[in-house]
């Protein structure tokens, strides 16, 4: 095998010459235009709230691929069905509060959870898997990756969303 001499390694070991090949690793760096997306359905049907976002949130993110690039968007887009029928453990489904401001002076609104599963389901999936993403620009635009809906059917099929089954 013959290797130039910028690729070989010498060593010196129990006086013997020993020579290795020089391994070298690069990190690769993915641009935006290498990323390869895919379309991903997960079902939220007795989930658990909080281990169901962080999981969507990592696959939006892009971490689970092995080409993961932190200030890319190398994610997947996630279309989640069956947000109405999620879960929560303990007694946060009556405890739990959300809050919001309208912005004018006394304009703080404030509604359980229970109230916000009725009225709009899919908003406490949406904010729960949100707010684990980056808060920068990067997390501005990965949070347009995430579609969600209340039932079983979307709006989604020209995609061909592929079904996907998270871990726990």
């Amino acid at each position: 095998m013959s290797l130039s001499s910028g690729h070989l390694i010498q060593l010196f070991k129990y006086n013997f010459l020993i020579t290795l090949e020089h391994l070298s690793y690069k990190t690769r760096s993915l641009r935006k235009e290498d990323v390869k997306k895919k379309w991903l359905l997960i079902d939220a049907e007795n989930k658990v709230l909080g281990r169901f976002a962080s999981q969507v949130a990592s696959i939006i993110r892009g971490k689970h691929k092995v080409s993961f690039t932190p200030h890319v968007d190398c994610g997947d887009n996630v279309v989640v069905v069956n947000a109405a029928k999620v879960s929560m453990t303990g007694n946060k489904e009556a405890s739990k509060e959300y809050i919001h401001h309208t912005g004018f002076p006394g304009g703080q609104r404030i509604k359980t959870s229970q109230i916000l599963k009725r009225d709009n389901p899919t908003k406490i999936v949406r904010q729960a898997i949100v707010s684990m993403l980056p808060k920068n620009k990067l997390g501005h635009k990965l949070s347009g990756n995430l579609y969600v809906f209340s039932g079983d059917s979307h709006d989604k099929n020209a995609q061909k969303p592929e079904m996907f089954s998270l871990k726990y």
